[in-house]
């Protein structure tokens, strides 16, 4: 059964980078769905309540289920606008889901987005606006990861707990 991969916490945390990390140390074949390349550049809405990129969102997991062994979904995934994705996902992938939530101090995400080559599109005001402290899901519980990891310990990490299950 294929295995679903949710790597979520505020802007600048690190989330992209480790799961494109994660779906090169995986192998060929493993899908990395990002929420924002999916919002902004395919559908070009903006994120908010009841969120337009939703049911695309479950549609290429499940297209993922479907065709490929490891589904990586990243993004920053706000707990409540998505609650219903994460609660179809669930019923679809059961307990082959790992989760991990990014727990990374403001000041520590702001530093982190200032090295991104996307730095220039938005900057503290837009994050400030967009932070959620501990964002955590209800339904699928989540790993933390602190700002002490490094991001090959966390791709690591999880690429240890994604595999232990096979052969």
């Amino acid at each position: 059964m294929s295995k679903l991969v949710i790597i979520r916490g505020n802007s600048g945390s690190g989330k992209t980078t480790v799961a494109k990390g994660l779906q090169k140390k995986l192998g060929h074949g493993k899908m990395l769905i990002s929420q924002d390349v999916v919002r902004r550049e395919m559908l070009y809405v903006k994120d908010g309540e009841k969120p337009k990129v939703e049911e695309l969102l479950f549609q290429l997991a499940m297209y993922g289920k479907n065709n490929c062994d490891v589904v990586i979904l990243e993004g920053i995934l706000n707990s409540k606008w998505y609650n219903n994705l994460f609660e179809r996902l669930l019923k679809e992938f059961e307990n082959n889901i790992f989760a991990y939530y990014f727990d990374i101090p403001f000041e520590e995400t702001l530093e982190r987005h200032k090295q991104k080559p996307n730095a220039h599109e938005f900057g503290e005001a837009e994050m400030r606006e967009w932070w959620h402290e501990k964002d955590l899901l209800q339904c699928i519980p989540e790993t933390l990861l602190g700002q002490e990891l490094e991001k090959d310990e966390i791709v690591n990490m999880m690429y240890e707990k994604v595999t232990e299950q096979e052969g």
